[in-house]
């Protein structure tokens, strides 16, 4: 393998604890990094313009409605490829799950998720720095619980094998009672001659808009109004109602876990808004329609943004 000294150094160091996830599944508590750390921290050691990634296939494996709840599950292969003396290349699978009320936002979330899941398991086989150490959790816990047991059984062999009598252990008692030191007598002492104890408040969290920094990132607008608006609207391709709104993917740099701004957003029915979800190649798509959605898109938002601000202005 082609990797420098300096790389080499980077994926053997274990992973930084405060930039380990934790949640309960199904009982089990689990340790995780997000999606945009992985990717952090692999244009950290590989370099922004020596690793690649390709999302190599995605199959949605259940669509249902429920009562006007929508799910939908989504499988991915995503390859990565290092650039290092030669190409690196290593492969993951990974699953998402949606959830919500619209069947094109729960299509895009669950399959966002899958080709994040992926990402990450794909990252995760060049070593430590990309959360290949959290996998042995498990395997810790079972090892550290036997070793309680083992304790427990030695403890138990000891005990049978000569116990004390029950004077020996008065006098071990009085002994110890009387060698107490005085912190450990602190609570005797009045609740005037307690030590305090300062709580320090914590620190107040905001939210930093990452479009105004140095290295900026585009701002993405989420508005539930607008995309009723969208909705609202006939099927470009065909015409016919009632429709979704899609978000056009390629508008906007692509991130792990979010979707592009709402601003992007055009309607299309329910057959060739799946139609689209399946073809991969979403600009192609459009090509093949002969329909231009950017500025369809752009259109209505002005459209929608002018209608919020009327109504804003008649309810002054």
């Amino acid at each position: 393998m082609g990797f420098s000294a300096k790389q080499l150094q980077s994926l053997r160091r274990n992973i930084d604890p405060r930039c380990v996830r934790k949640r309960e599944v199904n009982g089990r508590e689990l340790s995780y990094i997000e999606g945009w750390y992985a990717i952090s921290e692999a244009n950290r050691i590989f370099g922004f313009d020596a690793w690649s990634r390709e999302t190599v296939e995605t199959k949605c494996v259940l669509a249902r409605e429920t009562r006007g709840a929508f799910l939908a599950v989504y499988t991915a292969r995503v390859r990565i490829t290092v650039q290092a003396d030669g190409a690196v290349i290593r492969e993951g699978h990974g699953t998402g799950e949606g959830r919500g009320s619209s069947p094109g936002e729960v299509h895009d979330l669950a399959l966002k998720a899958a080709e994040t899941d992926a990402t990450k398991r794909a990252l995760a086989t060049f070593g430590k720095p990309f959360g290949l150490a959290l996998h042995g959790g498990a395997k810790q816990t079972s090892t550290a619980k036997g070793t309680a047991r083992e304790s427990a059984s030695a403890s138990k062999r000891a005990e049978s094998a000569g116990a004390p009598d029950k004077s020996t252990s008065l006098r071990a008692q009085d002994a110890l009672a009387g060698d107490r030191s005085p912190d450990s007598q602190l609570g005797d002492r009045p609740e005037s001659e307690a030590p305090a104890v300062l709580l320090m408040p914590e620190p107040l969290r905001t939210k930093i808009d990452k479009s105004v920094l140095t290295i900026s990132e585009p701002k993405r607008h989420r508005n539930k109004t607008h995309l009723r608006f969208v909705a609202a609207h006939s099927c470009l391709v065909c015409g016919r109602q009632p429709a979704d709104a899609h978000h056009l993917r390629f508008a906007q740099p692509r991130a792990l876990g979010l979707k592009v701004s709402d601003e992007f957003t055009v309607p299309l029915c329910r057959e060739h808004h799946r139609q689209l979800h399946h073809a991969g190649n979403e600009i192609a798509w459009w090509h093949d329609v002969d329909i231009k959605p950017l500025p369809i898109a752009k259109g209505l938002w002005v459209e929608s943004q002018m209608n919020e601000h009327a109504t804003a202005s008649l309810k002054t």
